[in-house]
Order: structure tokens, then sequence, then C-alpha cells
């Protein structure tokens, strides 16, 4: 089914807005990461992506660095002064660990706006498609569990695993939460803040990747104790040389008593 062209438009002249124009031929089919496909953002511009048509009613956003630091705000636009759904994204190695979520966009149409709030120093590259679109898989929608207003639940995963899926939705009620993939005490890889004025309507569904060991998902529920939250994290992709023996480098610390002297 065709849909209708995407009109993409730029905060500021400067940049490769042909990128923009490649991305939005109808019929061709969303790329992967490619430089053809992501439109550069540097520090402190903003850059939005644009949907008239109704039948989009999902949109997937990927950024990435070059090994720098990913800092940066998305939200969606609905119509004048309404933003139905907003994040706050940090990634500490955006190459390492890139942002990849998905975003409900129903009742169109639907603006996509990413402003990047790091320096001039800290580029990143971002992407926006509206098919081939992640989805939970069947064990991650069969896995969510209550967290309370207030509360947060930890998943512990192991060095086998690449990366997790995490679905936070509501039922119907708003959605606060914060998303922190730690590696360490106190250390933070990854962070999302997180709001969506309907969980129900516009759950929130992203990929983050878990290189290395110790990795840790926190799920925490900002929103006061009359606003509960539903939530899952399962294992996306599991590495089959992990999962046969640890690889000792990089950040992997061996037997955890060390003060995690390994991490940098």
């Amino acid at each position: 089914m065709r849909m209708a062209p995407l009109a993409m438009q730029a905060s500021q002249l400067a940049g490769p807005a042909t990128f923009g124009a490649v991305a939005a031929v109808p019929g061709v089919r969303s790329p992967g990461l490619t430089e053809s496909s992501s439109i550069q953002v540097q520090g402190g511009s903003l850059r939005t992506w644009s949907y008239r048509s109704t039948a989009v009613e999902q949109v997937q956003v990927v950024l990435t660095t070059e090994g720098r630091p990913l800092d940066a705000d998305i939200e969606l636009w609905h119509g004048p002064d309404n933003t139905p759904c907003k994040m706050r994204v940090y990634v500490e190695d955006g190459q390492q660990r890139p942002f990849s979520a998905v975003i409900e966009t129903p009742r169109g149409p639907n603006t996509v706006a990413i402003r990047n709030i790091g320096q001039i120093e800290f580029p990143l590259a971002a992407q926006v498609f509206a098919e081939d679109i992640d989805s939970p898989s069947a064990d991650c929608i069969s896995a969510s569990m209550t967290i309370q207003g207030g509360a947060l639940r930890t998943y512990p995963f192991s060095p086998s695993v690449d990366s997790v899926q995490v679905l936070l939705k509501t039922d119907g009620r708003p959605l606060n939460a914060r998303i922190e993939l730690l590696q360490g005490p106190n250390n933070n890889k990854q962070v999302v803040e997180l709001y969506t004025e309907d969980g129900s309507d516009r759950p929130f569904f992203c990929v983050l990747e878990t290189p290395g060991s110790g990795n840790v998902v926190r799920i925490v529920n900002t929103a006061p104790v009359e606003f509960p939250i539903t939530a899952a994290v399962v294992p996306q992709s599991i590495s089959e040389d992990m999962a046969t023996g640890a690889v000792i480098s990089g950040d992997v610390v061996v037997g955890g008593s060390g003060g995690f002297s390994g991490f940098r």
C-alpha cells in the first residue's frame, strides 16, 4: 500500500536537506541505518518530519552518533500546542548504543520533532521512517507486569544478551516513566525520560542495545500512585559466542567485587 509522501521540514538552511528528499520518495522502502537516509542534526538545532497521511499510525525514530554522547529531545506534535508524546534521551555512546523507539501517530497529521540539545561539538544522525517498523514479540507482550506510581523495577541481563525490548503502556491514563540502562552502580549508559498523554492509545516501545556484562534495565514510574503502568522487558537478541563463554575485554568485570574499576 502506497503512503502519502513524507514532508520533511528543516529548522535551518544548513545541513544535508537533500537526504530528506531521498527518504521521502513514494514507494521506496525505508532503508536501514545508512548515510543516505539519516539526517545530521547539529548541536542546538531542530529537525522535523511531518506526516500528513492518516494511514501512518506508527513511526520509528533511530538516533546515532560517531561514538560521542547523545542528548536529544523528541516530541510528537498533533495540532497546535498539542504534544501528546515527548521524551528526553541521553546515551553515553551513540555508536555503541543507538537509540531506537517506535512512536504511535494515530489520527494524522502528525509531526515528529527532534532537537539536539547537546553542544555544537556533538552532532547526531537522525532517521525517522514509517515502514518496516520494529514491533514487540509475543514474549514481550505476555511478560507485562504492573509498576505502581512512584515504584521501580529492575531487570538484570546476562552478558550473552545483545539487546532487549522495552514495552510500556497504561489502561488509558497518562504515562510518566524513566527508563535507565545501567552497567554498574549509578553508571547510566542510557536514560529515557518519557511522557505520553494516553498509555493505551500511545504505548511506548523501544530496543536497548546491551553490549558487555553487568547490564541492568531499571523502569521507574515517576507518576503519582494513582497512575500505574505495565512494563515488559525481555531479551531481543542473544549472542551465541557470549553464551558459550565470556570474553574478558572492554567493560567486562570479572567477579564483580573489584568496585567496578573496569568501567570508564
